[in-house]
């Protein structure tokens, strides 16, 4: 539907009616052409402000996916990185395409790690998680970073009412609660129940000191605000 080698509308009508786990099996195959894949830019951008915050020693990627997370943390982590996700499919393009990874399938709303990674990223999930189930997933990341370890992930800046990418993401978001109600087993994503300030309430919550980092490379708005940052989340030493 997107490009030659992505999904058809069929596939992705098949994909939209499965659980979320059973629908990322059938379009890891195709995930990478898809406009779903974080953008390079974005991992670019992340990228060089993780850079000066390090060094890192090991890395764990949250809901890896196919692995785009993955290359960031390749290039910031010194002594090996591991990503993690529930989706068997997924986990198979990941481990193709990056040999060098640990990967584990696990829920990332039950981690078992304990103070194995100086860093942890995510990139495009946390629409995956209700609100109520986030909770546990910072309690899971927090458990997993040694003291003093920092847990980053790109952040969109709160878009105005008056932006038509406001109307297109509360119409999906309202399209996937009609789907929901009707249709099981649910897919959960959401794409306006993630916004800063309920994340920086969960993960402060959850033991993390939060800041932000501006991420300038990916542009402004006609105001001159920011489009994106780097939130960031600090486990105390």
């Amino acid at each position: 539907m997107f490009s030659p080698q992505g999904p058809s509308l069929r596939e992705l009508t098949v994909q939209a009616l499965s659980s979320v786990e059973h629908g990322y099996d059938l379009l890891a195959p195709k995930f990478d052409y898809t406009p779903f894949r974080t953008p390079s830019r974005i991992l670019a951008a992340t990228t060089d402000a993780l850079s000066g915050l390090g060094p890192f020693d090991r890395g764990l990627d949250v809901c890896c996916g196919t692995g785009a997370g993955l290359d960031v943390l390749a290039r910031v982590c010194r002594r090996g990185f591991t990503g993690v996700d529930f989706s068997a499919g997924m986990l198979a393009q990941a481990r193709a395409g990056h040999p060098r990874a640990e990967l584990v399938r696990a829920d990332a709303r039950a981690l078992t790690f304990d103070g194995d990674f100086d860093l942890a990223v995510t990139f495009g999930a946390l629409g995956h998680f209700l609100p109520a189930e986030r909770p546990a997933v910072f309690r899971g990341v927090f458990r997993a970073l040694r003291p003093g370890g920092l847990f980053a992930f790109p952040t969109v800046a709160p878009l105005p009412l008056t932006s038509p990418w406001y109307w297109a993401a509360l119409g999906f978001d309202v399209a996937m609660r009609v789907r929901n109600a009707l249709w099981r087993p649910p897919f959960v994503m959401y794409y306006l129940t993630a916004e800063f300030a309920d994340l920086r309430t969960d993960l402060l919550a959850a033991g993390f000191t939060v800041s932000v980092r501006p991420l300038p490379a990916l542009g402004t708005r006609g105001d001159g605000t920011l489009r994106c940052g780097l939130l960031l989340a600090r486990k105390p030493s």
